[in-house]
């Protein structure tokens, strides 16, 4: 596996007692990866401790921010909570989507027709080409959190991080989601690390599931097909 981001020992918590403790985790390139678990499994600061924003207690987090090329890692995170944009929202659909091509524009900062067409083919890739023009305050919670997953896609990063993604989409449209992160991963080695209750109905798309389970005895345990070995406590 050519190794991507690396966490040895990682304890973590929020007031006097651990949250995650004895972290032992690798992905790799290219990999599609699911981390699920119930409710308060910590599943959301594993995540925000593997791209760090937050610091653990103890314990090493080895995500390099270079490639081996020497150019910069490029990261797309969409984190939960993303109907937090309010009905005064002014900017529109495709917009914010534009904004994620910004820093592909150069020193003129002008869009090309290469640039309007990854803003189309990213809203068409969540399903939201049809409302492009819409303010994103219009929309409900499931439609901005599609905006947000194709401003994300816009960005083409090298690895991108998806806190519940699919919340609001039906069935198919998850399914269609699914196949289009795989298709990310697979034909241009790109990582994508998910959380998502819906592992079930992804497995058939996944390269590793990482599972955070409660034990009999209390706590919880990292199960994953390869290098995982913690225990977790609940969080907040």
């Amino acid at each position: 596996m050519d190794q991507l981001a690396v966490m040895r020992d990682v304890v973590f918590g929020y007031e006097e007692t651990p949250c995650l403790d004895g972290v032992k985790l690798e992905i790799g390139r290219g990999e599609f990866i699911a981390v699920t678990g119930q409710n308060g499994a910590a599943k959301s600061t594993l995540l925000k401790l593997l791209l760090g924003i937050l610091k653990p207690w103890s314990g090493e987090v080895y995500f390099p921010r270079m490639k081996v090329d020497g150019t910069k890692l490029s990261i797309g995170y969409v984190p939960q909570q993303i109907a937090s944009f309010n009905s005064g929202f002014p900017s529109k659909v495709k917009e914010l989507v534009a904004s994620g091509v910004y820093p592909k524009l150069g020193l003129l900062r002008r869009f090309k027709g290469e640039h309007y067409d990854i803003v189309e083919n990213s809203l068409k890739q969540v399903g939201m080409w049809e409302l492009r023009n819409k303010r994103i305050g219009e929309l409900s919670g499931g439609q901005k959190q599609r905006v947000c997953l194709a401003r994300a896609l816009a960005q083409g990063p090298d690895v991108l991080v998806l806190d519940e993604p699919t919340t609001g989409m039906d069935y198919d449209s998850r399914q269609g989601f699914y196949e289009l992160m795989n298709h990310y991963a697979a034909s241009h080695n790109r990582t994508v690390i998910m959380v998502t209750h819906a592992v079930d109905e992804a497995s058939r798309f996944l390269d590793r599931i990482i599972s955070l389970e409660h034990q009999e005895r209390g706590g919880w345990r990292c199960f994953t097909t390869n290098s995982c070995s913690a225990h977790f406590g609940p969080e907040p």
